[in-house]
């Protein structure tokens, strides 16, 4: 296991989650998306109402990957932003 992998583990367990339900590869490549199509503070905040509106749904990988498809899909709209990343 490694450090991120670990982390995520013990995340989980402290918050009581499901490491099941956390699509790391997809979570990572969501906030990449954000971050470079919105600016870089989006990343963070993409992934926390990505985790936010999972939870609402219920919480399952399932829901994730929905929350996580719709984020995408926004975050795919915008072109790069060259300005300031307020």
């Amino acid at each position: 296991m490694n450090r991120l992998d670990a982390w995520i583990a013990e995340l989980c367990a402290a918050l009581d989650l499901d490491p099941d339900a956390v699509e790391r590869d997809l979570l990572l490549e969501l906030a990449r998306d954000a971050a470079h199509g919105i600016a870089r503070p989006a990343a963070p905040l993409t992934t926390f109402l990505v985790g936010l509106a999972a939870g609402r749904r219920g919480g399952t990988a399932d829901d994730v990957a929905s929350a996580a498809q719709t984020a995408s899909q926004l975050a795919a709209a915008h072109q790069p932003a060259d300005d300031d990343e307020d």
